[in-house]
């Protein structure tokens, strides 16, 4: 198998979200045409990083701009928030990738429906809100190549989570469909990706909201083989 049909994938991992993350690994190998290498970003496992921020919402806040740094700053990998369900094949976001961008998201322009999200944690408006949720990085962009862990270190989220450290004109466009958020977006039939951005239906909360079903087929899924007797 040639290392170019490998998606490298790495996905926000909080332990007290542990189910959201596994659920939504399940659904990724459900869609999948290739091989995945997934890693999570567990705080742990994150090598020459030590988080020095105290004001994150969860344990990857900061952790997925170390995706270029993890990668040896080369190729493509796709960031994704722990908190999703996948139902297309993610390859297609690899294929006929510009090199000039150095990151391509979905480029939300909206205001939250809701002021609280999961665990009761303030849901406030912001700039560029849920832009790195998924991200694309071409881990091989020079402009990337300043995500080092000091770096990381030293920035506040305003400028992180902005893409500052990028002009503009290096951020690229993903469709609205790989990051359609539940609640806050309307319903549609076809979405290639749901984000549960105030909360995973594994909160008892969310369990019967906008696109929970297609949570629970995933989390079904996942348990299959196990005695639940």
């Amino acid at each position: 198998m040639k290392k170019k049909l490998l998606n490298n994938v790495f996905i926000g991992f909080d332990q007290k979200e542990a189910i959201a993350y596994h659920t939504f690994v399940q659904s990724l190998i459900d869609v999948s045409s290739v091989p995945l290498s997934i890693t999570p970003l567990a705080e742990n496992n994150l090598y020459g990083y030590d988080e020095k921020h105290s004001d994150g919402t969860n344990k990857f806040t900061y952790s997925r701009f170390l995706v270029p740094y993890l990668m040896g700053f080369e190729g493509l990998a796709i960031y994704f928030d722990g908190d999703m369900i996948c139902l297309d094949d993610i390859s297609k976001l690899t294929k006929n990738v510009d090199k000039n961008f150095a990151v391509k998201v979905v480029k939300h322009n909206y205001k939250t429906k809701q002021t609280k999200k999961y665990f009761g944690q303030k849901n406030e408006n912001y700039p560029r809100k849920n832009w790195s949720s998924v991200v694309l990085w071409n881990c091989s962009h020079p402009q990337n190549k300043i995500l080092t862990p000091d770096f990381i270190n030293s920035k506040d989220g305003a400028f992180l989570h902005r893409f500052k450290w990028l002009d503009d004109k290096q951020i690229g466009e993903i469709d609205k469909k790989w990051n359609w958020l539940a609640v806050e977006y309307e319903d549609i039939t076809d979405p290639k990706l749901i984000h549960y951005t105030l909360g995973t239906p594994c909160f008892n909360e969310y369990k019967n909201t906008s696109f929970s079903e297609n949570w629970t087929k995933s989390f079904n899924r996942l348990k299959q083989g196990f005695d639940e007797n």
